[in-house]
């Protein structure tokens, strides 16, 4: 039961991982789209700029995450799945909140 466990645990860690780094991709695109605007990006630059806390924090986070789903132990896979998955909420909302910004999403 515990290898099941932790095949789930990892599985929902690498989702996490994922979506946060989708955020840092999409800021990464956004940044450099700003750059080649010149003066008219220097908005969206400094708006990139303030985000990139937020996305390389959820990342770290949801590394960890899948590093701790690693442990043959229920309770450490627990733990994982919890930062793993909270990690990838967490930036999944900021990657809608920054597609929001710039795309008149409602």
């Amino acid at each position: 039961m515990g290898t099941v466990f932790g095949i789930v645990a990892a599985v929902v860690a690498l989702v996490g991982l994922l979506a946060a780094l989708g955020h840092v991709g999409y800021l990464a695109m956004l940044n450099n789209a700003a750059r080649k605007r010149g003066l008219s990006g220097t908005a969206t630059s400094d708006y990139v700029s303030g985000r990139w806390k937020v996305a390389g924090g959820t990342a770290l986070v949801a590394l960890i995450g899948l590093l701790l789903t690693n442990a043959n132990s229920v309770p450490v896979d627990v733990v994982g799945l919890l930062l793993g998955g909270g990690a990838g909420i967490a930036a999944k909302q900021a990657l809608d909140s920054t597609r929001e910004q710039f795309r008149g999403i409602s």
